[in-house]
């Protein structure tokens, strides 16, 4: 007997995510929203009229005093020919008749979705408010673009991800508004490990990359991380097993350590102690090649941070850095 499955159907519309569900009343769903401007809220939504009703004003008070990003929703040819979505977040007060400085951001996971997210250590509206186009594209990995995309990731990290980042950036620099001598590359975890990959294969597209507790040597991850399910899985096994292809591919075509020799772009590279995740020696790997190649490099250590920054100073110190790191080089 064929099992019929419920039919889906799309309640809301609109460039912003609903983070969660706190109950319903009647017609009305009360529920938390975000987008890349806005912090979390409470809103009631009716389910009938399809409209929202804004029920807390937390931070309502600091937007009247600032000026927000505007974002743009493009679709971007990948080289495969497939379509990529990749959110721009221009500058408060953008002239298209200037030129910016542009960072395309790494996403982490690498299986993690880039949707209208808030963070407080990631944030697209602070960095835009500093001057800088942001380009945040959905490159392979990520969940929202069917299961193909989404598991594309897997055995295949510096693969079509990273020709994914390159089509995104390539295509946005051919505005007239970007700078194209001031191209920057950011990113956190995968995104720290595509800012190393990147480093060795850019062909000096960028000019300036930040990595966060970023995967730098894939044999020693191996050998120290505590998840070792997940290695297994996106490695596809242990470095040893030389009769396993998965695997050999990861460990020779895609670690960043084996395109090291090419790497002369300048990096900021910041890690949390106690990452048990991504441990600390990957950013020491790192930052030691950095400091022998004589490469104008940063070092900044949270001793007691782990994968995230979560301590609200921490994350002001963090900012601050980010925004140094990214005046000095870029």
């Amino acid at each position: 007997m064929t099992k019929v499955l419920p039919q889906v159907v799309q309640l809301t519309d609109g460039n912003f995510d609903v983070t969660g569900i706190v109950g319903f009343s009647g017609d009305k769903a009360i529920l938390t929203r975000t987008d890349f401007n806005h912090a979390t809220e409470i809103f009631s939504y009716d389910l009938k009229n399809k409209t929202w009703l804004q029920l807390t004003n937390v931070n309502t008070g600091f937007y009247q005093n600032i000026s927000l990003s505007k974002v743009e929703k493009r679709w971007v040819a990948t080289t495969d020919n497939k379509q990529m979505l990749v959110w721009v977040i221009f500058p408060p007060d953008f002239d298209e008749t200037k030129k910016y400085p542009t960072l395309l951001y790494l996403q982490g996971g690498p299986q993690g979705a880039l949707s209208q997210f808030y963070s407080f250590r990631w944030n697209f509206q602070l960095m835009a408010a500093q001057g800088y186009i942001v380009v945040a594209p959905n490159r392979r990995g990520m969940p929202g673009h069917g299961v193909a995309w989404n598991e594309d990731i897997s055995k295949d990290w510096g693969g079509q991800a990273m020709r994914d980042y390159l089509s995104a950036i390539d295509n946005v620099a051919k505005e007239s508004y970007v700078d194209n001598g001031r191209l920057g590359a950011v990113g956190a975890s995968y995104g720290g490990y595509s800012a190393f990959y990147l480093a060795g294969i850019h062909d000096n597209r960028f000019k300036t990359f930040i990595a966060h507790a970023g995967v730098f040597n894939l044999e020693s991850m191996y050998g120290t991380t505590e998840e070792l399910f997940f290695v297994n899985w996106d490695a596809g096994g242990p470095y040893w097993e030389k009769d396993n292809a998965a695997a050999q591919k990861t460990y020779t075509e895609f670690n960043p350590i084996n395109n090291a020799d090419k790497w002369n772009t300048p990096m900021l590279v910041i890690h949390g102690e106690k990452d048990y995740r991504v441990p600390i020696g990957q950013g020491q790997e790192a930052f030691q090649l950095l400091q022998q190649k004589g490469i104008k490099s940063r070092f900044v250590l949270f001793p007691e941070e782990n994968h995230w920054i979560l301590q609200p100073q921490n994350a002001m110190v963090w900012q601050n850095e980010f925004f140094r790191w990214l005046k000095e080089t870029l």
